[in-house]
């Protein structure tokens, strides 16, 4: 019997949708060339959003607030993790109610205030409330950006379609990363380094009004075929069943979300305490930028190649090895002391999330139906950025009680399980273009 949404569409990546006066709706990277790099840009810009934070706010909460405390300095990315998988599971559900277009809108809009709270905000409350909007901004446009990219693409590029999309993302917090590190050490922790992100979100929002297309009637082209191919079923699922669905029910789904929670789990710890235990070894401000810059770096970059072989050679091995290959890099992280191993080991565990993250997105892609895929896609990110969250409530507390190196270790060994899940439970033949 095959597994829910895994029909497969008939070949060819031109699927007709006629109305009187319209004109046939095209899938493929190719046929829609210009609107997949402009929305490639835009998820730069949303990757820059969230990268002014990277390298500034840890130090910000140590050295301008205070708070000596691990678990009570990482409150903000508890509160930009729950913010922003609730409203990665509302994006999938608005845009197929409201359009793609208008969700990405609405999720701009929402990063309006969040530079003047962080350069403004007297008390550390502030922040947090900054990087509530920030979680429900990421939610929004993040999620909407890989929904259109695959609306786009259609069945047989998805992978090279998750590719660069995340590869833009993160190289924008790469790049932002490294320039606040910069902006900091010569003009202090604020406001230098924020007026960055207000220019990414101001640049962002005018290019979602004046250029962006809404992408929606790609993916109901893209059901219609499934109809004319092998049926309609498991096409018109409610948004509960396609929770538990994606959640509990089908193997390759809910391995893909756990790994992806897992994953975003050990992001959080790098975000939050990567760059404390760099400033505790004694270096400076310019090279702990270069340190939060290097993992996103060659995690933006290799997934220029990872997204494109997992639609060759399958999803499956590339997810368990490379959560795998996070594992000792965190291994090496928690041992190591001094800048050029530490170097080393954020690129091994930047290359390790590369073979993670484009190809989970493309694994959901494959087994959901075209008619609920963006749901599925809200759901599957909603558990794996509730990883922020559980990342800094479990990082912090252990590095209160035990040190740093022994949290980076303990999450080490949930990331090297959450690899042993996929391997023995996804099932190995589910995308669609080997």
């Amino acid at each position: 019997m095959s597994p829910p949404g895994t029909e497969h569409p008939m070949p060819g990546n031109t699927l007709p949708r006629r109305t009187a006066g319209s004109t046939p709706t095209v899938l493929g990277l190719r046929q829609n060339l210009a609107q997949f790099m402009l929305l490639v840009a835009v998820n730069a810009l949303v990757g820059g959003t969230l990268g002014q934070e990277r390298t500034v706010l840890p130090l910000l909460a140590s050295r301008t607030f205070h708070l000596d405390l691990y678990t009570g300095a990482l409150t903000y990315i508890l509160a930009f993790g729950l913010s922003k998988a609730a409203m990665n599971y509302f994006a999938g559900t608005l845009s197929d109610r409201y359009g793609r277009k208008p969700v990405l809108i609405a999720g701009w809009l929402a990063a309006v205030p969040v530079p003047l709270m962080l350069i403004f905000g007297p008390s550390w409350g502030w922040i947090v409330a900054a990087n509530v909007l920030l979680g429900v901004s990421q939610g929004l446009t993040w999620s909407t950006a890989v929904i259109m990219k695959m609306d786009l693409v259609g069945p047989k590029q998805r992978g090279l379609a998750m590719g660069f999309n995340e590869a833009a993302g993160y190289l924008g917090v790469a790049v932002t990363a490294l320039a606040t590190g910069y902006l900091a050490t010569a003009y202090g922790l604020r406001p230098a380094p924020f007026l960055l992100g207000a220019a990414y979100i101001a640049l962002g929002l005018g290019l979602t009004v004046l250029a962006v297309r809404e992408t929606h009637h790609h993916a109901r082209a893209e059901a219609a075929q499934h109809a004319k191919g092998r049926g309609t079923a498991h096409a018109g699922l409610t948004t509960g069943q396609v929770f538990t669905l994606t959640s509990f029910k089908d193997r390759s789904l809910s391995a893909a979300s756990q790994a992806g929670l897992v994953n975003n789990l050990n992001d959080g710890l790098a975000w939050g305490l990567f760059p404390v235990l760099f400033a505790g070894a004694g270096l400076d401000l310019g090279q702990i930028g270069i340190l939060a810059a290097a993992y996103p770096a060659a995690w933006g970059a290799a997934q220029l190649v990872t997204g494109a072989a997992s639609d060759r050679w399958g999803r499956k091995w590339f997810i368990a090895a490379g959560m795998l290959v996070q594992a000792g890099a965190l291994a090496i992280i928690a041992s190591a002391h001094g800048f050029g191993p530490w170097l080393a080991a954020a690129v091994v565990l930047g290359l390790g999330t590369a073979m993670v993250y484009p190809t989970l997105l493309a694994a959901i892609g494959d087994v959901a139906h075209p008619t609920w895929r963006a749901r599925s896609v809200g759901v599957y990110r909603l558990w794996r950025d509730g990883g922020f969250a559980v990342g800094a409530l479990l990082s912090g507390v252990l590095a209160d009680l035990y040190g740093i190196p022994t949290a980076i270790a303990a999450v080490g060994v949930l990331t090297a399980a959450s690899g042993v899940v996929v391997a023995v439970r996804m099932r190995g033949n589910d995308h669609t273009a080997g």
